[in-house]
């Protein structure tokens, strides 16, 4: 059974770092949604097929799915639940951020089944959110996570983001022990990336060239030492309560790993809808147009709405550092011996170079049964995995 993810492209406000497909609906025609919901209820009836037997897990989210109105987002649940049976005992995820719960939603969501929530905080700090773009304020953040204990969710995930600009080892320290005192199950935490064609890319290239004084403040981002001894001090303080970095940037306590995000990092397969949403099966990757107009006029008129780029089919070489990229970020690491019945070959033969060029560093740590990241050096893990390229 694959899982399936459905791309809600819409925000109240983008966030300046957001570099995700999205519209924000301040300035978006008012038909917009409804164009959306029409053409993915169309995707969905062409999908099927490709989960004959149901789906394993789903997970809504975007964007903002919870910036749809009420009726909306009961249109979208009962489009899912009429085309996709869910495995019994699948985790149901929804993303949303504050300011854009009510009770009416939130009754929704548990009426079909939602039982996780992955809550947008980021900081509980009003200038940290203002500085990078957020729309909510740390009051609505809190409001939001006593809302969604009223209303029966007992698997909540905080996302939490290190090094915004202004943020000091004092204040990242605040965000994480206010966190820790609404006992979720899951926590993710991000450092802040720099991401080209945003808005904070381009007030940070403004600052570096002192083309403005508007902006000054993101001069001060903290740096890469800081932004690690961040990371440091958040893997040792979760521990301390319970939580298990099962992937880099993910802890949850016990029984509360994200089941649906598991799957991309083991290679399983998985359905991606709505525009934007990417897909592999069997071996073979896609992606829709990044258009709500053009992936809605492509599904009514009986065409495909991937992107012109096409499906892709992976080659045996792909596959495996898909394999070793993604494993390696999990607490688990790589099983040498299902990677040897999956791909045929050792991994140690096929990436012996790799493994030989870190060896004096202790960056790998071997048993009889897998190869992991030293758990120390999972910061800059993804300097690392390029290696496996």
């Amino acid at each position: 059974m694959p899982s399936l993810y459905i791309h809600v492209p819409f925000c109240i406000q983008k966030c300046d770092y957001c570099a995700f497909y999205s519209h924000s609906l301040v300035d978006s025609p008012e038909d917009l949604i409804s164009v959306y919901l029409e053409g993915l209820e169309v995707e969905m009836t062409k999908r099927q097929k490709d989960a004959p037997q149901g789906v394993s897990s789903l997970f809504i989210g975007g964007g903002t799915p919870t910036a749809l109105k009420a009726v909306e987002l009961e249109r979208l649940m009962k489009m899912i639940h009429r085309c996709f049976p869910m495995n019994e005992g699948a985790e149901k995820t929804v993303e949303g951020n504050p300011g854009t719960l009510t009770d009416e939603k939130l009754t929704i969501l548990r009426r079909y089944g939602i039982n996780r929530f992955s809550l947008g905080v980021q900081a509980f700090d009003d200038s940290l959110l203002s500085a990078v773009g957020r729309i909510h304020t740390a009051r609505q953040a809190r409001e939001a996570i006593g809302r969604l204990r009223s209303a029966g969710f007992d698997n909540l995930n905080l996302d939490l983001m290190f090094g915004l600009p202004g943020q000091d080892m004092i204040l990242w320290q605040a965000t994480l022990e206010e966190a820790l005192s609404y006992s979720p199950e899951h926590l993710s935490l991000y450092g802040l990336m720099l991401e080209e064609d945003t808005p904070l890319y381009e007030r940070c290239a403004q600052v570096t060239n002192n083309q403005t004084e508007n902006a000054l403040q993101l001069d001060l981002l903290p740096d890469d030492d800081l932004q690690a001894d961040m990371h440091e001090w958040a893997v040792e303080r979760l521990k301390q309560e319970g939580y298990r970095q099962y992937e880099t940037s993910n802890f949850a306590r016990p029984g509360y790993d994200c089941r649906h995000n598991l799957g991309y990092w083991r290679g399983a397969d998985y359905l991606g809808l709505g525009p934007g949403a990417v897909s592999c099966l069997n071996k073979v990757r896609w992606k829709n147009v990044e258009d709500v107009r053009v992936y809605e006029n492509c599904l009514q008129s009986g065409q495909s709405p991937i992107d012109e780029a096409g499906e892709e089919v992976l080659t045996l070489r792909e596959r495996m550092a898909e394999r070793m990229i993604l494993g390696l970020r999990l607490e688990e690491g790589v099983d040498f011996i299902l990677f040897r019945n999956d791909f045929g070959e050792d991994l140690r033969d096929i990436y012996r170079d790799v493994l030989e060029h870190y060896k004096d560093k202790d960056v790998f740590v071997a048993d009889n049964d897998y190869l992991r990241l030293n758990p120390k050096y999972s910061f800059i893990a993804n300097s690392i995995l390029r290696d496996f390229v």
